[in-house]
């Protein structure tokens, strides 16, 4: 049996392949044949460059079909897949060119299907194994050099299957895609749902509000960033007749504020379903699609996925074990030894709970705990009570030197409040050694591009807060 991830697609493109698969904002159309010879003649070129099976495909290019059909056309000859965030400066992709070397790297997907239109298309599909390698996703690398989680076939196609069942999709969705797909969210999550589905999408090149406007009366699901729905309820036009036809509002990538949940159900009537996931395994749990989605909860395990608390306590270090989750880190024996426990779990880094009816909270990433005076503090808890005091936009809490605590609790806050009176009224919830030292005020909070707010450029902009002698 062939379980290469691309047959899993092409058994599943529908028998019209003039049907649509990708709608542009102009108002033209790629069809899903279109989308097949485009990926058939690619790969041909691949092959053609030198690229067997096994081989890395990097690719640092802009968001448009051709990388779709790359993507598709690596897949389907075997090789692996290493997309990389178009934000990364030559010396970060001279680092990742040398860690991975990758036998060809790619700038301009457009220019490279263009080179192969001359071509006869490939039309068999390199036969790999399940646990073959399918794509590499390298780790943001904010605490040390970053590391490339090995997906395989198997990893993805199980994830891509959990969950198409889990959120109902079916040929008749139509997907509004304002994603990157240089991550797991676009590439994996959205791209292969829709795959699946055989549907359509609604192709943008980013976010951008008017557009996602304009396009929603056509979409059943929408998938996006917390800062997608911010903006969204920012914009005066949308309202509940905007969000009428689609059936489900999907988040991830960074937490979603309980604030945004409740004020997106009171203007639309619709509750977002949060999930969590991450680049070493896809998604690992989600709220339910008929059932009660709670804010602030990340749902519960996809079905397969086996998740723990480490160490047994109440709250503390999630582990998860299932066929979605990595084999390795590329080329990184000892670090892939330290990240698995002797069962064989994978050790996330993200803090979190399960409460008595299964569902889990994320209350951060372990290297965001904060140790003051000897007492942890966990930045989750006291953001959201800052979030809920008179003035606050939103609040990220993290740990600064402090010559006589070890570490103080500092808030950076995005609002229109004062120092005093947001330290003073967290102090009514909060004990004493939880209480921000300080809480500095800022236009905006820093993120990356999937939204997460950068808490190691926040620990660094800060390290010199407090001062000899300060208590």
């Amino acid at each position: 049996m062939n379980e290469n991830l691309y047959s899993l697609f092409e058994a599943r493109f529908p028998k019209d392949r003039n049907a649509p698969f990708l709608i542009l904002p102009s108002g033209g159309r790629v069809a899903y044949g279109e989308l097949e010879l485009g990926a058939g003649r690619l790969a041909a070129l691949l092959i053609a460059r030198g690229v067997r099976p096994g081989d890395r495909v990097a690719v640092q290019a802009p968001k448009t079909p051709e990388m779709v059909m790359l993507y598709l056309a690596t897949l389907k000859i075997g090789a692996a897949f290493l997309p990389l965030n178009t934000a990364y400066t030559e010396s970060e992709i001279e680092y990742f060119l040398k860690d991975a070397e990758p036998a060809l790297f790619v700038r301009d997907a457009q220019a490279l299907a263009a080179e192969a239109a001359a071509l006869a298309p490939r039309v068999e599909t390199t036969p790999r194994a399940g646990g073959d390698l399918a794509a590499i996703l390298y780790t943001s690398g904010t605490t040390g050099r970053s590391k490339g989680a090995m997906l395989s076939h198997r990893n993805l196609a199980s994830n891509a299957l959990a969950l198409y069942d889990a959120w109902g999709f079916g040929p008749d969705d139509v997907l509004l895609h304002a994603l990157p797909i240089f991550h797991v969210h676009g590439l994996f999550v959205a791209l292969h749902c829709a795959l699946l589905a055989g549907g359509p999408m609604l192709w943008l090149e980013k976010f951008d509000d008017a557009q996602v406007l304009a396009a929603l009366p056509q979409a059943t699901v929408m998938m996006g960033v917390p800062t997608f729905y911010v903006r969204l309820l920012a914009n005066p036009a949308f309202d509940r007749a905007a969000a009428a036809r689609v059936r489900l509002f999907i988040s991830g990538s960074a937490p979603l504020l309980e604030s945004t949940f409740a004020e997106f159900e009171a203007r639309t009537g619709k509750r977002i379903l949060e999930r969590y996931g991450m680049s070493e395994a896809a998604i690992i749990t989600t709220n339910p699609l008929d059932g009660e989605r709670v804010a602030g909860s990340v749902g519960f395990p996809l079905p397969g996925v086996s998740l723990r608390i480490g160490g047994g306590e109440k709250t503390g270090v999630i582990e998860i074990k299932g066929p979605s989750v990595f084999s390795a880190y590329w080329r990184m024996p000892e670090k892939t030894a330290e990240e698995f426990t002797a069962d064989g779990y994978f050790i996330t880094g993200d803090v979190g709970s399960v409460d008595p009816d299964g569902r889990v909270w994320i209350s951060g990433r372990a290297k965001d705990l904060i140790i003051s005076g000897g007492y942890n503090v966990y930045p989750k808890e006291v953001e959201l009570v800052l979030d809920e005091l008179a003035g606050v936009v939103e609040s990220a809490v993290i740990g600064a030197p402090h010559p006589d605590f070890g570490e103080a609790v500092v808030a950076v806050v995005v609002g229109k409040c004062e120092e005093s009176a947001l330290i003073a009224g967290a102090r009514e919830r909060l004990a004493a050694f939880k209480t921000p030292k300080r809480v500095v005020l800022v236009e905006d909070l820093p993120r990356n591009t999937m939204g997460k707010v950068q808490k190691n450029v926040l620990r660094e902009r800060y390290k010199t807060l407090f001062a000899p002698g300060d208590v």
